[in-house]
């Protein structure tokens, strides 16, 4: 028996463009691999999509790669996961099961106040699949903790476990205020857990769980995860020998600047030395500047010509990250409260007269950030596109500037 298992393709996740579309190719490479492994199955533990309703470009591509596995035979088992419904409840997966394009294999009944699970037997090598959908904020622990585990745990043959949960026990440590659940939840015995979610790569046997394995993500779908992944990951069972398998498209090439006690020039001057040190020749650029400046502004850093320098180079795209750069401009806050809401509103008071270019007073400074804090949280309503979103909340803004 031989399959293959990938989990959180997150297809349309990224906004830059040639990122996106490495992503995108990412899937097509995986799909590849299945093929030139010729193998019986592909488990897809769930977020297929980044959103529940994906654009069409990205649905077209999933439509097509399916279609491609089921014309060379291989079966397609997956599971929905915590990106892959809507408010409603709706899932992509539905339309994709409709067209005969994937077999979701979370399937079962409520008896006794109970959820039991049924299997979904692979006809060409007698597997037995089934599963449990993950949701997000780990609303699925409640389905855990109310499934009837006997049929699943007597069931002879081989069998395999699909799900979209953090485990407690595998769960690192920078990934430790995420919400999980322990592996005991989960049926015991089964020959294959095939996990998602959690974007690692890990591959472990505890008593009475063997082969517990997360795949990690296609691709990367952050700045961090690039940076500690440097690119995406499958795994291939071949009768009982499991094996990663890398995707990687382009090389990742990180520079990453320590701005503590230093001047915008002594900061870009360190980042052209990292730049000519570095091969990034068609290389995904990583820049992260981070610390706080001894004097000067964030903005007298000229990342504009930095970038436009290791363009000159062949870097593939450069990615920034900033977010952890600072400068002695703004003060220090240290709040104390007992709520999100009191922490907030004691940081904008905090914060209040030190951006000079706003010509406001105080009052009138903090009413108009609080409205644009109220417009910022608004969510994206159920069929809207991205674009339409973006559009309304730019011109909500607009009116608060306005008034």
């Amino acid at each position: 028996m031989k399959f293959a298992h990938m989990a959180d393709i997150h297809l349309g996740s990224w906004k830059e463009p040639k990122i996106r579309e490495l992503s995108s190719r990412a899937f097509v490479a995986a799909v590849d691999r299945c093929m030139a492994e010729k193998v019986d199955f592909v488990l897809i533990s769930g977020d297929l999509f980044n959103t529940s309703l994906p654009p069409i470009d990205s649905l077209k591509l999933a439509v097509s790669e399916l279609k491609r596995l089921k014309l060379a035979g291989v079966r397609v088992y997956t599971i929905a996961g915590s990106h892959d419904f809507s408010p409603s409840g709706k899932t992509m997966l539905e339309v994709l099961e409709e067209a005969e394009l994937v077999v979701n294999v979370c399937k079962g009944s409520v008896f006794d106040d109970k959820l039991k699970l049924s299997f979904t037997v692979d006809e060409a090598t007698g597997a037995k699949i089934t599963g449990m959908i993950g949701k997000k904020g780990m609303l699925e622990k409640k389905y855990y903790e109310e499934l009837s585990k006997d049929n699943l745990e007597s069931e002879s043959g081989f069998r395999i476990f699909l799900f979209h949960t953090a485990l407690s026990e595998l769960k690192p440590v920078e990934l430790e205020k995420m919400e999980s659940a322990p592996l005991s939840l989960l049926p015991r015995g089964f020959d294959y857990y095939a996990g998602g979610h959690v974007h690692i790569v890990a591959d472990v046997s505890l008593e009475g769980y063997k082969n517990v394995v997360y795949p990690g993500p296609t691709f990367p779908n952050s700045f961090s995860e690039l940076e500690k992944l440097g690119g995406g990951s499958m795994y291939i069972y071949n009768d009982g020998v499991v094996k990663q398998e890398s995707i990687v498209l382009k090389q990742v090439v990180v520079i990453d600047v320590d701005c503590d006690h230093k001047i915008p020039s002594q900061v870009s001057s360190l980042v052209v030395e990292e730049i000519q040190s570095k091969k990034i020749d068609d290389a995904i650029v990583l820049l992260r500047l981070s610390g706080m400046l001894e004097t000067g502004k964030t903005s007298e850093i000229n990342i504009r010509n930095l970038v436009e320098l290791m363009e000159e180079r062949g870097a593939y795209v450069v990615l920034k990250n900033t977010s952890k750069l600072t400068t002695k401009e703004f003060s220090e806050v240290k709040v104390k409260a007992d709520t999100t809401e009191e922490a907030e509103a004691l940081v904008l008071q905090e914060h209040l007269g030190q951006v000079k270019s706003i010509d406001l007073d105080a009052s009138a400074e903090k009413e108009l950030v609080e409205k644009l804090m109220v417009l910022l949280d608004v969510e994206k309503e159920e069929g809207e596109k991205q674009s339409d979103y973006e559009s309304r909340v730019v011109g909500e803004a607009k009116k608060v500037f306005e008034r």
